[in-house]
């Protein structure tokens, strides 16, 4: 598969995050799909480091995410190794071997047991992971451990991505400045459901296991879980997040501690970033949309409509051809299953109204509608009329792009 042009709406620059005591990585070249280009992730994690994290609910889940399932109860990280190319998913008694096999060399390179080691795979489903690709090559990427640069790691993780995903926060706790880095890939088969494509977080927070989970928990609903390119959900969604406890600073124990909010906004914040990167990389997308549902029965079934109208393939390739068509996000409501009066809806385009009480707009102007359509960035608003309940789901367009993205994907 060639290389693909960079998404229009990728950053300018990337940040450059700065250390994190406690966590060494280095990436390597293993071949295993892709020519010339890093594909293999080894993150090191000093001895203390808790890992949590949310994994996908797919019923085909990948190798790599039944061992990060079975091992997230141990609490407990020393190594990380991520590869792209290839899933190791559907791969069956050939799946389980080479996790097996990739845990034990990772763990004899850095001297730890496999059941702290956290592994993830991405790329082509259905395909056997040779566990051969890191014999040796993991020994000797583990000669080569840095701090920095964390865009390095970023780019190993990539697959139809077209540019690295970084984020970072640095906050102030009792005086002492405390650290979040996280990385992320995706760009297509993106409907999380529990957490994104792959996502990794560090910080230098001290802080409970069960604190840590809570929060990660609670604000993946926020980020990750609010988004969706095509509304498939990946084998192989994982969000791991290892927190090193090296900050000079006492540990944050109970969800009670105020100092957990603060945190975790810093978190939330690092996550959100992350998760709109995925969809401004979506696969072909040329516009980002944040589709708003307000005045539902519940923010549940708020957030249920604001994702059928995200995921109708009909609204989307209205979006990329900058047509402003109301009536698919009518038929998108209308689906969805959840409580809607038609006669109280109304919907707006940005700023302007489209459609109220049950027909177009009164004011409709179809020049500055369409002129707002020409947009990168766009907002689509739904009002029920019905109750209090709201939510957003961010998506992107659907263009030609996706289409030859995924019919050349395994070429």
């Amino acid at each position: 598969m060639a290389a693909l042009p960079v998404s229009p709406l990728a950053p300018k620059t990337y940040p450059d995050l700065p250390p994190i005591a406690g966590v060494r990585f280095a990436t390597a070249e293993a071949g295993i799909k892709y020519k010339n280009r890093t594909d293999i992730l080894l993150m090191a994690f000093d001895e203390g480091t808790i890992v949590t994290g949310v994994l996908t609910r797919s019923k085909c889940s990948s190798a790599a995410v039944d061992w990060c399932r079975a091992n997230l109860p141990g609490g407990l990280a020393r190594g990380l190794v991520v590869n792209s190319g290839n899933a190791n998913a559907f791969t069956g008694i050939k799946g389980r071997h080479s996790v097996e096999m990739t845990a034990e060399i990772a763990a004899r390179a850095l001297g730890c047991t496999t059941a702290e080691i956290f592994l993830a795979s991405t790329g082509v489903i259905g395909e056997p992971l040779d566990p051969g690709k890191f014999v040796g090559v993991l020994d000797e990427t583990a000669t080569r451990l840095a701090e920095t640069p964390w865009i390095e790691p970023a780019r190993a993780i990539m697959t139809t991505d077209t540019y690295p995903k970084l984020s970072g926060a640095v906050l102030e706790i009792d005086g002492v400045e405390v650290r979040i880095n996280g990385i992320a890939k995706g760009s297509g088969m993106i409907a999380p459901d529990m957490a994104t494509m792959l996502a990794f977080v560090v910080t230098d927070m001290p802080i409970a296991a069960p604190v840590l989970q809570a929060l990660l928990a609670r604000h993946n609903q926020t980020s990750f879980n609010a988004i969706t390119v095509d509304s498939d959900t990946s084998t192989s969604d994982t969000l791991l997040a290892f927190a090193t406890g090296k900050a000079p600073v006492d540990a944050i124990n109970s969800l009670d501690d105020p100092r957990a909010e603060i945190f975790g906004q810093a978190l939330a914040d690092v996550l959100f970033e992350l998760a709109i990167h995925v969809v401004r990389d979506g696969e072909g997308a040329t516009k980002q949309v944040a589709i708003h549902v307000e005045g539902a029965v519940s923010n549940g079934s708020a957030f249920r409509i604001a994702k059928a109208i995200a995921d109708s393939p009909l609204v989307k390739t209205a979006i990329a051809g900058e047509d402003a068509n109301w009536g698919r996000v009518v038929m998108a409501v209308g689906k969805a299953g959840e409580p809607a009066d038609r006669d109280r809806l109304a919907i707006r385009f940005g700023d302007l109204v489209v459609a109220r009480d049950g027909e177009r707009a009164p004011g409709y102007d179809e020049a500055a509608t369409s002129a707002y359509m020409k947009g990168e960035d766009l907002e689509l608003t739904v009002s029920l009329g019905l109750g209090e309940g709201g939510a957003t789901v961010y998506t992107c367009d659907l263009t030609h792009g996706y289409i030859s993205i995924n019919g050349d994907y395994r070429s």
